[in-house]
């Protein structure tokens, strides 16, 4: 796993660099570098949008009382893709871009969700509302104290 993360952080940088020179020879420089730029911008204004798009599709499941499982997922991936736009560089911008389309993140949210499946089990046994007074709760809500008996009065082993 260390060798494949190593590899990653070295293979990447350098194709990246490898590919802005290119663009950079073969458009010019300042249009490669305004190129950059305006993915960076552009990308962060997506991000943004996004993100709250998606913030408040997770407040509308919590006060649904239900657990916004892909809504975190999405968030979690638009935040990548953030990161990524923000990087300089072609191939981290287009896998940002992906990231951004709902289609392509529907695809990566499968496809994430079957590689964690082999990977994890999870296990959930427990009911999820957001309010205790919602239909059909009432009678899971336990209600429970600790009562600490004197010495006296605790049963001999």
């Amino acid at each position: 796993m260390l060798a494949r993360l190593i590899t990653l952080f070295v293979t990447v940088p350098l194709v990246e660099l490898a590919l802005l020179l290119y663009l950079g020879d073969k458009i010019g420089w300042p249009y490669a570098i305004g190129l950059v730029l305006v993915t960076a911008v552009v990308g962060a204004w997506l991000a943004r949008q996004q993100g709250w798009r998606t913030w408040a599709h997770i407040r509308t499941e919590l006060e649904a009382g239900r657990l916004p499982t892909t809504a975190l997922l999405d968030a979690v991936m638009i935040f990548v893709a953030g990161a990524l736009l923000l990087t300089p560089g072609m191939l981290t911008d287009l896998f940002g871009f992906s990231l951004l389309l709902p289609p392509c993140r529907r695809w990566y949210r499968k496809w994430l969700s079957r590689w964690l499946g082999q990977r994890f089990r999870i296990d959930t046994d427990f009911p999820f509302s957001a309010s205790p007074s919602a239909e059909g709760d009432r009678d899971r809500i336990i209600d429970s104290y600790v009562v600490d008996r004197p010495d006296d009065e605790k049963p001999n082993p």
